[in-house]
């Protein structure tokens, strides 16, 4: 699952013409670490949900990618 994340991630990124080549890992923040702004998060959002069923955001900001990892699992 987590390879699936990191995918969706890195497709985000590049959508937002974010360098994709970074390292991503558990403990990354979205926005401080990958500078996903607000538009490349609801597009991370959409994506998760579609894949996975589950609205990461429902409950507020998601600041790393083991948050989006524990809201799916």
């Amino acid at each position: 699952m987590e390879d699936k994340i990191y995918k969706i991630i890195k497709t985000v990124m590049k959508n937002s013409s974010i360098n994709s080549n970074v390292e991503i890992s558990n403990h990354t923040n979205l926005r401080n670490d990958l500078s996903l702004d607000s538009l490349a998060l609801a597009e991370l959002a959409v994506r998760v949900e579609e894949e996975y069923g589950v609205d990461v955001f429902e409950d507020g900001i998601v600041e790393t990618v083991q948050e989006i990892i524990d809201k799916v699992s």
